[in-house]
């Protein structure tokens, strides 16, 4: 018989298998990896760090019509109908509401080590060389061009603001990619993070160098 894990795992599989934003299966299983090596340095009760791992995505309110709080409810109810109680339902459905990045200047409320955890683990895999390929991915699937010398990056006071925000998906580096690695609530993801948001860097020095012809 599976346990609660494997049964969230198939349920998440089922519901994320071909998403082509940069939230799909493979994402989820890199979430859930980081966030089990974080909790193996860092403490924290693994099977709900798992869990909210694996279920982080579910009705994301980026592509659930801006719904902030269905994600949670989704979350708590497959942790219910896999046989899991109500009490870790409930600890789950407190983390996947509070993974999501909210602004460059909206204060940080998540309390419990095992949210911060997976948000930590969530970050990491926002930056590096996937966390690139994932923003490109994901502005293209939005709408939003590479690059607008004329369109300056901002940073963000409220969480509508930034939501609703429409920018270039190399702002998007200003606007949260370059700033998660001082935002790690962990001492093994800030170290992680320095040296992603380093190649990060030196990719946009890159970029620019061609996209102003510097031979």
């Amino acid at each position: 018989m599976k346990n609660l894990v494997e049964r969230i795992t198939d349920f998440v599989k089922s519901q994320n298998s071909d998403i082509a934003t940069g939230h799909d299966w493979y994402h989820i299983d890199r979430v859930r990896k980081n966030a089990l090596y974080l909790q193996s340095q860092e403490g924290g009760d693994k099977e709900v760090i798992e869990l909210a791992a694996l279920l982080h995505d579910i009705s994301d309110y980026k592509f659930n019509g801006g719904n902030e709080q269905l994600g949670g409810d989704v979350s708590y109810n497959a942790v219910i109908s896999a046989g899991g109680s109500s009490e870790t339902a409930e600890k789950v459905r407190i983390i996947v509401n509070s993974v999501s990045y909210k602004g460059a200047n909206v204060e940080d409320t998540t309390t419990s080590l095992e949210a911060k955890i997976v948000q930590d683990a969530d970050r990491l895999d926002a930056i590096g060389a996937i966390g690139i390929a994932r923003t490109f991915a994901y502005g293209g699937h939005v709408g939003n061009p590479i690059y607008d010398p004329e369109l300056p990056h901002k940073l963000h006071n409220t969480f509508d603001e930034y939501k609703n925000a429409k920018s270039t998906t190399i702002n998007h580096f200003y606007e949260k990619l370059l700033l998660l690695s001082d935002k790690m609530h962990t001492d093994t993801a800030r170290l992680i993070a320095e040296n992603r948001t380093e190649y990060m860097k030196n990719f946009l020095t890159q970029f620019y160098r061609e996209w102003n012809n510097d031979f």
